[in-house]
């Protein structure tokens, strides 16, 4: 892994995992001829499921690097899915709270609402890339070429509104498959998962997400949460939280920028676009 940061680690070998997957299947095939069919068939079974299974898993490091915990005492909220229309509303919340939060935005919204961008990056909150489209179905099983174009339109998309590309990235339902480090590596991003999650971005009781986040609050904790859900109650779940931040002494503050270490506060932005709608 490329460290450009103490937390900003980019994959410097995206495709590591192209010779095991080589192996296991010679090894599988070995198996089937030394032992038998049915020792040869679990292997080939087992072999794929090694290679399957942590496409699925938000915070397997299979493929590439991935931060899921701070260190030091904040916490960092990530929210997933803007802009839309409760973006407005979300950045007065989190301005009463004095809270900062990273904004991971689908390209295409960003693109349909460029004032909104500019505007989270105003109140001094961050930006992510959470991919052009968000092809939540299927982004699974993206080829090299799809996944490449869902990642570089979004970067490229986020850094034309902003002037200047984000370094953090977050897989569409965090599911990450072969092809994701190369494109990361190519536009310097680095891959961010969770400790803290409540299911908010699907239909869903606000007090039992808020009850399962709460759960995994402490210092480090990276919390994922959502706006725009068809749901409705993204709002008052982020509230909620804020309020657990609150009374338990914990702070909600951005990550330090790449190059700098984890102690240094961030760099405040004193250019801020100048977008029209």
């Amino acid at each position: 892994m490329t460290a450009t940061g103490t937390l900003h680690r980019i994959p410097d070998r995206p495709w590591r995992w192209l010779p095991w997957l080589l192996l296991s299947q010679v090894m599988a095939a070995a198996a089937w001829g030394m032992l038998g069919w049915k020792a040869g068939l679990v292997a080939l079974l087992a072999s794929h499921a090694l290679f399957v299974v942590p496409v699925f898993l938000p915070n397997s490091r299979f493929y590439a690097p991935v931060l899921s915990r701070l260190p030091g005492p904040d916490v960092w909220l990530t929210i997933d899915d803007g802009p839309s229309d409760e973006t407005p509303a979300l950045l007065d919340l989190l301005d009463r709270h004095g809270a900062r939060a990273t904004f991971f935005m689908v390209g295409e919204r960003a693109a349909a609402r460029p004032a909104l961008v500019a505007e989270v990056l105003r109140r001094g909150h961050g930006l992510g890339n959470h991919s052009q489209s968000h092809p939540q179905a299927c982004f699974w099983r993206l080829g090299p070429r799809r996944m490449a174009a869902e990642i570089a339109q979004c970067q490229r998309t986020l850094a034309d509104i902003a002037g200047t590309p984000p370094y953090w990235y977050r897989s569409v339902v965090g599911m990450t498959n072969p092809f994701v480090a190369a494109a990361l590596r190519r536009h310097g991003l680095a891959r961010v998962g969770w400790s803290a999650r409540g299911f908010d971005g699907v239909g869903c009781q606000p007090e039992v997400v808020v009850a399962r986040i709460a759960r995994d609050l402490a210092p480090g904790a990276i919390v994922l949460l959502h706006e725009g859900a068809a749901h409705g109650h993204n709002l008052a779940i982020i509230e909620a939280v804020l309020q657990q931040l609150q009374a338990r002494g914990l702070q909600a503050r951005l990550p330090p920028a790449p190059g700098r270490d984890a102690g240094e506060p961030a760099a405040r932005r004193d250019r801020i676009p100048c977008v029209q709608e």
